[in-house]
């Protein structure tokens, strides 16, 4: 089946045209049962009284729809509008909140919110591949989220060109992300950004093969003699390039993070902030430089959302975008 390419196509309107395409997209071949994987006894039931999609084994004597099994399983919001959610967070390149989609799909602000991490956990890797290879180069980089105390002394630093300045604290989330140059990107929330940490994402995520890429940051240096080799830039001495050694790419993966996290969501705690960041890496590493257009881009969300469930609920004090 035609992947949809416009907003106007019936499976984001109409809820038989989008039960058809998520089976045929979750089927191609043939339907399999997702409570025991059975291939065979499979037959289509009917009637009124159930309803169209609903499908029997006769293996384990289960019924079940294509939602069971997904990140949609147990949800009463219809097919068309969680295909219109997926198409719209795969598209929009700084995020879409939870409010624009309460708006834009017509359910309430607490079902917006968790369709949205739902979506972001079909949009998480399962057991990804090791970045990088022989003649590939990796940037690696850290960021910080979050508000340090404007009324703490210990969140401010005097600096000699900018006076008073707010640094870095405790209080703020830490995040560490691997670029590969021309491909993918995948980030994590660390507890302590040092040697230790930036070392087991190295051994866990990239090839020794690799060229790594760090600024001058001191935690960088020994988890960077695995690889084949590491270049550092020092940007406190104003030096961002030197021949093919930078971290620009990192960086410019951190300016689309950064915009989406504070000006589109504004508020994330930190027990989510992870579902955040696969969002930010599916839709980088799947844009449009590597031959994904939005269409496909959902396509592969909708795919990812096979084999996942999601059961927190949202509390009244949650104030998460």
């Amino acid at each position: 089946m035609q992947t949809p390419e416009l907003l106007s196509d019936p499976v984001f309107h109409d809820e038989n045209e989008a039960r058809t395409y998520l089976e045929r997209t979750r089927w191609p071949e043939y339907v399999t049962c997702p409570l025991c994987g059975s291939l065979e006894k499979i037959s289509q039931l009917g009637g009124e009284s159930m309803g169209p999609g609903w499908w029997f084994c006769g293996a384990c004597k289960e019924k079940f729809t294509v939602r069971v099994g997904t990140v949609m399983e147990r949800s009463h919001i219809a097919l068309h509008k969680w295909l219109l959610a997926f198409r719209l967070m795969a598209s929009s390149k700084k995020g879409v909140s939870a409010h624009q989609l309460h708006r834009t799909l017509g359910i309430t602000y607490k079902s917006a919110w968790f369709l949205a991490h739902r979506i972001r956990l079909a949009m998480a890797p399962v057991n990804p591949p090791q970045m990088g290879g022989e003649g590939k180069t990796l940037e690696a980089d850290e960021t910080y989220i979050g508000r340090a105390g404007s009324h703490d002394p210990d969140s401010w630093i005097f600096n000699n060109e900018k006076g008073w300045v707010r640094k870095y604290s405790d209080e703020k989330m830490k995040v560490m992300t691997l670029v590969e140059r021309g491909g993918s990107a995948r980030s994590f929330h660390v507890g302590t950004m040092n040697s230790r940490t930036a070392y087991e994402v190295f051994v866990l995520n990239a090839k020794r093969e690799s060229v790594m890429n760090t600024d001058e940051a001191t935690y960088y240096n020994r988890p960077g003699r695995r690889f084949e080799r590491h270049d550092r830039v020092n940007h406190s001495a104003k030096e961002y390039v030197r021949g093919v050694a930078h971290t620009n790419t990192v960086e410019g993966y951190y300016s689309i993070f950064k915009r989406g996290m504070k000006g589109v969501y504004q508020h994330c705690g930190e027990k989510h902030l992870h579902r955040y960041l696969a969002e930010f890496d599916f839709r980088y590493s799947y844009r449009v430089k590597l031959g994904y257009d939005d269409a496909t881009r959902t396509e592969l969300a909708i795919k990812g959302a096979e084999g996942k469930r999601l059961t927190y609920k949202i509390s009244r004090s949650q104030k998460a975008a």
